[in-house]
């Protein structure tokens, strides 16, 4: 991308009048770094809100207090969004020569960290999860672990917040020390473990609930986590009789509106429908710990009603990077991703 024109350069003499091209950018960068501002003020809210008993915004605009404090914490809840939106805004700003692509690929990497995190964290909570219950369900777990700690382990609401929440904490430790996103891995676990099934059921007639729940576990984050990637790397199936045929700057409108239209309005929905309250089916799980009805399966559940909101704020991360990168496409301009047949297909 060519240097911002309104920029001040000493070798080219004092600031140019800025072009409208220009302006179509910093307008574009400014609503993508907005829209993860404010996703990132609801998730925010969502948790003080729902975890900290705070009242929300609601009060504000007529609405029903959802906890304790008064309107002085519902105005500090909704400055929270006007101070993330000033931040995206003063970044935007700030560094206005900044090209679109480099933005998109600075949400591609935050998404990264995002979805690293998130696989690590289903890949060790279930494997842990897993040998709790098999001890549990043997009868081995007071031997090693003690009777008290063993009864605490068989509650969900002890083993959600004193081990699986440390556990994902490490998960974004790890998280930050690796480049993997470990879907190919992730895959190959799930074969592993369905094929443990089949082993334990046909050759040991022995099989327990949690069998089937880590398959159910660790498919669903596969099937979930990996959409963002496969969006980023144009793996989705796409009806394209009329798009294969469009030029680079057709595909960019198409993409960019797109992106707008269909994909960031699904994201909110989600996010909307499944956080917009306590009793919503995101939050209510999560906020209950809520496991299966089998006695010795994994207490994952709740996890898994959490994926869906990953899901959407990955995809809506990954949507606002494509609408970037479907910009810069419409402005031709230069360092455009080239993909092969396989991926876009």
């Amino acid at each position: 991308m060519s240097s911002f024109a309104g920029a001040s350069d000493a070798a080219n003499g004092p600031l140019r009048p800025m072009r409208g091209s220009d302006r179509s950018a910093l307008t574009v960068r400014w609503f993508g770094w907005t829209m993860l501002a404010v996703m990132t003020a609801f998730i925010l809210n969502n948790y003080l809100t729902y975890w900290h008993d705070l009242p929300g915004i609601a009060p504000i605009f007529g609405g029903v207090a959802n906890g304790n404090g008064g309107m002085a914490l519902s105005w500090a809840q909704l400055l929270l969004y006007a101070a993330l939106i000033g931040v995206a805004t003063g970044y935007v700003l700030r560094s206005p020569s900044v090209a679109l692509r480099s933005d998109s690929r600075k949400m591609v990497a935050i998404n990264g960290f995002l979805i690293r995190a998130a696989f690590f964290a289903v890949l060790i909570v279930g494997s842990v999860d897993a040998v709790i219950s098999f001890l549990r369900v043997e009868g081995l777990l007071d031997g090693i672990v003690g009777e008290a700690l063993s009864s605490d382990l068989g509650r969900s609401q002890f083993r959600g917040p004193y081990l699986h929440m440390p556990l994902i904490a490490l998960s974004v430790v790890i998280a930050a020390f690796t480049r993997t996103l470990g879907f190919t891995w992730l895959a190959l676990l799930v074969v592993a473990a369905e094929l443990l099934i089949v082993i334990g059921r046909f050759i040991f007639s022995y099989e327990q609930a949690f069998m089937a729940d880590l398959v159910r576990f660790w498919y669903a984050a596969l099937f979930l986590f990996a959409s963002a990637y496969t969006l980023w790397d144009e793996g989705h199936v796409r009806v394209d009789v009329f798009y294969a045929a469009f030029k680079s700057r057709t595909k960019g409108y198409v993409n960019a509106v797109g992106s707008v239209f269909l994909g960031m309005s699904l994201c909110w929905t989600i996010l909307i429908i499944g956080m917009g309250g306590k009793q919503n089916i995101i939050n209510a799980p999560i906020l209950s710990y809520e496991t299966t009805q089998a006695g010795f399966g994994l207490y994952v559940k709740y996890m898994m009603a959490g994926f869906l909101g990953v899901f959407a704020v990955s995809m809506l991360i990954l949507f606002t990077a494509y609408l970037l990168e479907a910009t810069a496409d419409i402005r031709e301009d230069p360092g455009g991703r080239e993909m092969s047949g396989a991926a876009a297909h």
